[in-house]
């Protein structure tokens, strides 16, 4: 069982028309633009949840996709190479006053689903206003590789293989934030912007998404059952390793992690939690194998010891925590009772215990923006 945290997904939005603002020059250029304003309307809808479409019509638009995720993902898709030519063509005039002038004009405004600052107000979410195009292009990317995490725990129940994949899809896309659209955003920026647009918490996500595929596949090596114990240890600390590269991505960030919510960076530390207490098993069934029975007995004595002082309060991760610390402990009566009557050997000090070792077997899956090349003209 993995931890889930599913809330990523949860931005909204406010309606943008993009042929009310600019101006085009010709036919095509206005086509462009109201072709634009159609298919994010369809997004809006669908995350605003204003939209009166039955799940019957829906599955018939998107080609008979059950799946809400990828009837989200195919929209996203549609309006992607879209937004990425227009801002292209914006891009050229960018510092024409009448471009400037329309880009505040549109006012682009979301919402975020990981700032602190976003769940304490009774009125409804907070919106963030950012006049500058290329924040419509981060939240929407944000919005993909959220949607692209959703599919993949969707996946958790049919099909591992496939679900450790889109997991990768998803951290290409994060990394693609990260590294290639964040950075372009030009200053100034406001300081108050939402988490969703640092490079910061998008290079963690790319981490996450990239322990998420890990667990996954570390996941089916058990129920196959053909991989040893101390591989598992490994697999399970890599995992580890990943997300204390995602904490360290978001301690990178200048005070950018003061703006992230607590309930996701407990997420983090708890699955961090969750997989050194399933590493630390693996190893002491590798090491009681082995015929170290005493060390076998001191790894888990001081896993469960650490474990039970980081569980979490949200109840699904506590119940999940419960279980796996119920089976540590369980395989650690076990192994006493067999080194009491057979092995009867010295239980080592906690300083003098193997650390678990770490191997990291998953890449992202590059991201490559597509963009629908038609020239664009605008009456300046």
């Amino acid at each position: 069982m993995m931890l889930q945290y599913r809330d990523l997904a949860k931005l909204k939005t406010k309606k943008i028309v993009f042929e009310d603002v600019i101006a085009a020059r010709d036919s095509a250029t206005l086509e462009h633009l109201k072709e634009l304003s159609s298919k994010r309307r369809v997004i809006e809808e669908s995350i605003n949840h204003t939209s009166y479409i039955t799940e019957a019509i829906a599955r018939e638009i998107s080609g008979g996709l059950t799946s809400r995720c990828e009837q989200e993902r195919l929209r996203l898709e549609q309006y992607l190479p879209l937004l990425e030519n227009f801002i292209f063509h914006a891009d050229l005039v960018s510092s024409h006053n009448r471009m400037v002038q329309w880009t505040s004009q549109l006012k682009i405004r979301w919402s975020s689903a990981t700032s602190s600052s976003s769940f304490f107000d009774l009125r409804g979410p907070k919106f963030f206003q950012i006049n500058n195009l290329r924040f419509e292009l981060v939240m929407i990317h944000f919005h993909y590789g959220a949607t692209l995490r959703e599919r993949a725990l969707e996946f958790l129940s049919t099909d591992l293989k496939q679900s450790a994949f889109i997991f990768r899809e998803a951290a290409g896309v994060f990394h693609y934030l990260a590294h290639e659209v964040i950075p372009s955003l030009q200053s100034p920026i406001p300081a108050e912007r939402p988490s969703e647009a640092s490079s910061a918490l998008c290079a963690a996500m790319s981490f996450i998404c990239l322990a998420e595929a890990q667990a996954v596949y570390t996941r089916r090596a058990e129920e196959k059952g053909n991989t040893g114990f101390s591989v598992l240890a490994k697999l399970h600390y890599g995992v580890v390793e990943l997300l204390s590269d995602a904490t360290s991505a978001i301690q990178s960030g200048t005070g950018e992690g003061k703006t992230i919510s607590s309930w996701f960076l407990e997420f983090i530390s708890s699955c961090k939690a969750l997989h050194e207490l399933r590493s630390k098993k693996h190893l002491a069934e590798g090491l009681r194998d082995d015929g170290q029975m005493g060390v076998s007995v001191g790894v888990l004595c001081d896993a469960l010891i650490s474990s039970k002082k980081k569980t979490p309060g949200e109840e699904s991760w506590k119940a999940c925590f419960k279980n796996e610390i119920e089976i540590a402990a369980n395989t650690l009566r076990k192994f006493e009772h067999e080194n009491e009557f057979v092995w009867q050997e010295k239980i080592p000090y906690v300083d003098e215990l193997p650390s678990p070792q770490g191997i990291k077997i998953v890449e992202i899956v590059p991201y490559k923006p597509k963009r629908w090349e038609r020239e664009l003209a605008f009456k300046l």
